[in-house]
């Protein structure tokens, strides 16, 4: 079977959309660490529409671990497949890659974060990626950064890759690449730059100081849901472009990409492309806390009361997804401050959108895992934002009381929590008086919260609906 190539793009069936540009006519503009299918179906998918009007955008695919999504790249000319799966699937073919770099091509990557016209550099290389320790600080103790220590000029780290180029170009007397980090770390940019000047203050001390005072670190958030590309995927792929397309990615319609304004001459458009510029990313990751994944655990806790399995099944039952637009209109969207360019009923809209897609099979029990971590971020800062502002927690209570009545349901009977507390959490749901042992757990409940009789009765009076089974009454209440 032949590959997707720029010479089969004119041969693809008419409902395969392709580039807007003639993707043999873009330059290298955008260095990106970790191409994986995150990458390729979120930021190179915003990019590939700035190179429609600026061929001058286009990006290096850089791997430092494994070589077989650069192989595939390099393969087909750079092009892939972006499959968008929603009640109307569409499939277009990405042209946004102008070269791809793999482990062992050091000498190549070198001199690409050297040349005046790389102008950005980003990464996509999960969390750990950046050799942070627990403090989010960077760990002198990682083996990468050990390394890198001793042998700067060849690392093994992002961070040291980063640091490299841009010594080089400040040596060359190079204005410095922007670094924009698009994993979802709160305060990404400013941990980036910390541990990037952390790293060169240990040779250079005046490196260091040029990297904090001189090179743009914005902060970002980036959302969209994107399934593994399985084989069944790939095959799928294959048979409506009649090629093999061994890049292909997959997500939902909804796709987001919060970046903060920095200062650059004769920028990529990114804004055109439906990129949001603004000077608040922070409170983006607040509202996506509070609206997206507090209204993820509210549904996977109350949905798996009622017996549903999946979040299209929990939003499509009438009282429940009428319960928790409610809940996001009216409970956690006047927990938010006022953000440029945010419109929160907009937003809490169309994540119920996203929520009805058919099409993405997201498991109740998988968003239940870890409730401990997740509630005081994604529920208990709303709870406590409502009390302080006299506002009623009657509707707030349910989901905190449905994740104790999963924790005393699984416990009783005998069934694994996936939870770092889960031992704490079950002894606690299992004994006599449940509610007033898990708000005693201060990991969970801060003392002031738990301790305030508005929340505690308005808990305890959803927890005993739930142990009666009279979940749809306290829903429509």
């Amino acid at each position: 079977m032949a590959i997707l190539t720029r010479s089969a793009l004119s041969a693809l069936p008419h409902a395969i959309h392709r580039p807007g540009h003639d993707p043999a006519g873009i330059t290298t503009g955008i260095v990106h660490f970790g191409p994986g299918a995150f990458h390729r179906a979120h930021q190179a998918h915003y990019v590939d529409r700035v190179l429609d009007a600026d061929p001058r955008w286009g990006i290096a695919a850089v791997s430092l671990r494994s070589g077989s999504t650069t192989d595939a790249l390099k393969r087909q000319d750079g092009l892939y497949t972006l499959a968008v799966i929603d009640r109307e699937p569409s499939m277009r073919v990405v042209a946004a890659h102008s070269e791809a770099i793999g482990p062992g091509e050091g000498a190549r990557l070198r001199a690409l974060l050297a040349k005046p016209q790389v102008r950005i550099a980003t990464s996509t290389v999960t969390e750990k990626g950046y050799c942070l320790g627990g403090d989010g600080t960077l760990d002198f103790a990682h083996p990468d950064i050990v390394h890198d220590l001793n042998a700067p000029a060849e690392p093994a780290s992002v961070i040291g890759w980063i640091v490299a180029g841009l010594r080089e170009r400040r040596a060359a007397g190079l204005a410095p690449f922007a670094m924009l980090c698009c994993d979802n770390m709160t305060g990404n940019g400013a941990k980036l730059r910390a541990a990037c000047a952390a790293l060169a203050r240990e040779h250079d001390p005046d490196l260091a100081q040029w990297i904090e005072a001189e090179v743009a670190f914005p902060d970002s958030m980036v959302d969209s849901i994107t399934p593994a590309s399985d084989a069944a995927f790939l095959a799928r792929v294959e048979g409506a472009l009649g090629v093999a397309d061994l890049a292909a990615v997959q997500r939902e319609r909804f796709t987001q990409w919060v970046l903060q304004r920095f200062d650059m001459a004769d920028a990529p458009d990114l804004g055109s492309a439906g990129v949001t510029l603004t000077a608040d990313v922070r409170g983006y990751e607040q509202a996506k806390l509070r609206v997206l994944n507090g209204a993820h655990s509210s549904l996977a806790y109350i949905g798996l009361a009622l017996g549903h399995e999946t979040v299209f099944e929990a939003v499509s039952d009438a009282a429940l997804g009428g319960f928790v637009a409610r809940l996001m209109h009216q409970d956690i969207a006047g927990s938010l401050k006022p953000v440029e360019g945010l419109d929160v009923a907009g937003y809490a809209d169309a994540v119920l959108e996203r929520f009805r897609n058919p099409a993405i099979r997201h498991l109740l029990a998988q968003i239940a895992w870890d409730g401990s971590q997740k509630l005081p971020y994604r529920l208990l800062d709303t709870v406590a934002d409502a009390l302080d502002a006299g506002r009623s927690v009657q509707r707030l209570a349910v989901p905190v009381a449905a994740w104790m009545a999963f924790a005393r349901r699984m416990g009783l009977a005998g069934e694994p929590i996936t939870d770092p507390l889960k031992d704490v959490l079950v002894r606690a749901a299992t004994g006599p008086e449940p509610v007033a042992a898990l708000l005693g757990v201060r990991q969970v409940f801060p003392a002031r919260l738990a301790e305030d009789a508005r929340f505690r009765e308005a808990v305890a009076g959803a927890c005993a609906a739930f142990e009666r089974g009279d979940v749809g009454a306290l829903l429509a209440r």
